[in-house]
C-alpha cells in the first residue's frame, strides 16, 4: 500500500471515531484495517493511535501525522480535480443526507435533473430528520434546515426558510380567528420538535420579539403529519412554508396572524471542514442554490 493510501486510512480511522467504524465505511474487515494501521506504525517507527477496548486516541506523533496528512491529501485531491477536469471529477459516489420533508418535496426534482446532467455520478441519500455526525458516519454533504451551531462544519447558505401559523377554515370557524398574541395562546397547537421545547418565538407587527410558552395538543417529528392534522381541524400549526404552501394555495389552510413574523432561519449545505470538498459536491451545492435562491418558488405566491 502506498504512502497516500496510508494517510487516507489513518484519516478515515480518526474521522470515523475508531477502527471498527472505519472498517464499516471502507467495507473491510476490522482485522484488515487494524493490520494495515499496525504496518504503518512499524514503517514510521512510532505509535499513531493509543488503543483501548472502547476508544482509540491519537498520540502526539499521530496528531502531527494526521494534520499533515490532511493537508497533503487535500492538495492531491485538488490537483487531481483540476488536472482531470470537471468531467472526471464528478464521477464516483456522493454520500449525502437531507431532512425528510424538505428532501422529498424539493430536492427530488433537483437531484433528478442533476443526476441526468452527470450520469456517471452515483448519489446515496439518507432522508432523515435525525442529527447525523457527518465525519463519524462518513457523509460528504448534508442539507440542514436549522440555526447552525456546530463549528466543526463549514456551511453555504442555500435559501431562506420562512414559517407561518396556519389553521383550517373549519377550525377557525369553530374556535375563532385569533387577532392578538393573548388570543393566540388560548388555542390548540400542533408543534414540531423535541418534547421538552414548547416555546414559540414571534415578532409583533412593530417588530418586537415575544416568547410564548405553549402546551401543544399534538407534537410530532414530522411536518407533513402536522399539516395533515391541521387540515383535519386539530389546531393551529407552526410550519415552514416549504411544507404548508400547497395547503395554503388550495385553501385547505389559512394563515393566522399574518401581520406577525418569525426569526428567519435558512437551509444550508454543510460539510466537514477537515475534508476537501470535491468538485462533484461543489457542483451539486451550486446547482441547488441556483434552483432555489433567495426567493424560493414555494414562497412566491405567499404573503410573508
Amino acid at each position: 500500500m502506498g504512502q497516500l493510501e496510508d494517510m487516507a486510512l489513518l484519516t478515515r480511522i480518526v474521522e470515523a471515531g475508531g477502527i471498527g467504524k472505519a472498517a464499516e465505511q471502507l467495507n473491510l474487515a476490522k482485522s484488515a484495517v487494524s493490520r494495515r494501521l499496525t504496518e504503518l506504525e512499524k514503517q514510521l517507527g512510532t505509535q499513531l493511535l493509543s488503543r483501548t477496548t472502547r476508544k482509540s486516541n491519537l498520540t502526539d506523533a499521530g496528531l502531527l501525522y494526521y494534520q499533515k496528512a490532511l493537508t497533503i491529501l487535500n492538495d492531491v485531491a485538488e490537483l487531481n480535480a483540476h488536472t482531470r477536469g470537471i468531467k472526471t471529477a464528478i464521477e464516483g459516489t456522493l454520500k449525502m443526507t437531507a431532512p425528510l420533508s424538505f428532501g422529498l418535496l424539493h430536492l427530488t426534482p433537483i437531484i433528478d435533473e442533476f443526476s441526468k446532467k452527470y450520469p456517471n455520478l452515483n448519489i446515496h441519500i439518507d432522508f432523515s430528520d435525525r442529527h447525523i455526525d457527518l465525519i463519524e458516519e462518513g457523509y460528504e454533504l448534508a442539507i440542514r434546515v436549522a440555526d447552525l451551531k456546530d463549528s466543526s462544519l463549514k456551511a453555504k447558505r442555500i435559501t431562506p426558510i420562512q414559517h407561518m401559523l396556519c389553521a383550517s377554515p373549519d377550525y377557525l370557524l369553530h374556535h375563532g380567528m385569533p387577532t392578538s398574541l393573548a388570543e393566540l395562546s388560548q388555542h390548540q397547537f400542533l408543534l414540531y420538535g423535541q418534547a421538552s421545547i414548547n416555546k414559540l418565538l414571534i415578532n409583533d407587527p412593530q417588530g418586537k420579539p415575544h416568547s410564548l410558552h405553549l402546551t401543544p395538543k399534538i407534537k410530532a417529528n414530522n411536518g407533513d403529519f402536522l399539516i395533515a392534522m391541521a387540515i383535519k381541524g386539530q389546531g393551529i400549526v407552526f410550519s415552514p412554508t416549504f411544507i404548508s404552501y400547497q395547503a395554503i394555495a388550495t385553501g385547505q389552510l389559512v394563515q393566522v396572524l399574518a401581520d406577525h413574523s418569525f426569526p428567519p432561519i435558512y437551509a444550508y449545505a454543510v460539510y466537514p471542514q477537515t475534508r476537501f470538498l470535491s468538485q462533484r459536491c461543489r457542483l451539486l451545492i451550486d446547482f441547488i442554490v441556483q434552483r432555489l435562491g433567495d426567493e424560493p418558488y414555494w414562497d412566491k405566491s405567499l404573503i410573508i
